[in-house]
């Protein structure tokens, strides 16, 4: 069986990344993106730049969309599902609400096309070694196609259910990483007033019933955790501003189901602060400093 051709739209700090995956898996990348900079880099990865998004979708077997939100998933949508090679899989990787996702299967399966949303964690480290987490939402056998096709972008591929589930799946996720983060940090603002050292919380919590992610892959201070970014002076593997993103569609999404989620909503409200106060470009681990009362 061929390897599939690959439309890739939105080539920017995931998806260039994720782009370069495909061509080391032995794909056929045609690219586009709005920005320049980000065309020169797909190039050096051994994507090929076309003219525009119907132009890289023509000849595609597979669209991969990997944009900022859902009314710029539904544009290029409108715009290529007529445009784009009979029969064509759709995945959308970005991360946008519920609805949004629910109407981009529907333009794609109107126009002929199989579709799956499929919004990724794992950052741009994890977009570079090839490890994110897919949750993918859409029919089973639209999921069969899009399965082998994320695999060299894929540490984890969840099928999460019908259309939409993968976005439900993100969202969720994301409320509990931004609930989560908050919490070490303030155990660690805590134990820092205490005179207790952040190796002998670490040490402690990460044995015991205070052990998480947020904690032991992520932890908002320097020293316990290397590869964490509080080693790095707070550079984004994943920046609060996404994470406020992310924490405000869940919360559109809690109003929109009925869902009580008060811990979500004080955490959307801390990173907007975080964010205002000039965190915005940092890691979003580093919400510590804000807790402290230190400047972003």
């Amino acid at each position: 069986m061929a390897t599939p051709t690959i439309a890739f739209i939105g080539l920017g700090n995931m998806g260039n990344p994720m782009a370069a995956n495909l061509v080391k898996a032995g794909h056929a990348v045609l690219g586009f993106d709005l920005v320049p900079e980000n065309l020169t880099m797909a190039k050096d990865h051994g994507v090929t730049v076309m003219a525009n998004a119907a132009a890289a979708v023509k000849d595609a077997d597979v669209v991969i969309t990997m944009l900022p939100a859902g009314k710029h998933v539904l544009a290029v949508y409108d715009d290529i599902a007529p445009k784009a090679k009979a029969g064509s899989l759709f995945i959308d990787s970005s991360t946008i609400d519920v609805e949004s996702a629910r109407k981009a299967h529907a333009i794609a399966q109107k126009n002929g096309h199989a579709s799956v949303d499929a919004p990724v964690s794992g950052g741009t480290g994890g977009a570079s070694a090839g490890t994110l987490t897919f949750m993918a939402g859409g029919a089973e056998d639209a999921f069969a196609r899009a399965e082998p096709v994320l695999k060299p972008m894929a540490g984890r591929i969840v099928h999460c259910g019908g259309d939409g589930a993968g976005q439900a799946a993100k969202i969720c996720n994301n409320m509990l990483l931004g609930i989560s983060m908050i919490g070490v940090a303030e155990a660690f603002v805590l134990a820092e007033k205490l005179g207790l050292s952040h190796q002998a919380l670490f040490d402690v919590a990460s044995t015991s019933s205070g052990q998480c992610w947020s904690l032991t892959t992520y932890c908002p201070v320097p020293g316990p955790v290397p590869a964490s970014p509080a080693n790095k002076d707070y550079k984004p593997g994943f920046a609060a501003a996404l994470m406020l993103k992310d924490l405000k569609l869940s919360q559109e999404a809690a109003q929109a189901s009925g869902a009580v989620t008060p811990l979500g909503a004080e955490a959307a409200q801390l990173y907007a602060l975080f964010n205002a106060q000039g965190g915005a470009g940092t890691d979003f681990s580093g919400i510590i400093n804000f807790l402290r009362g230190d400047a972003a």
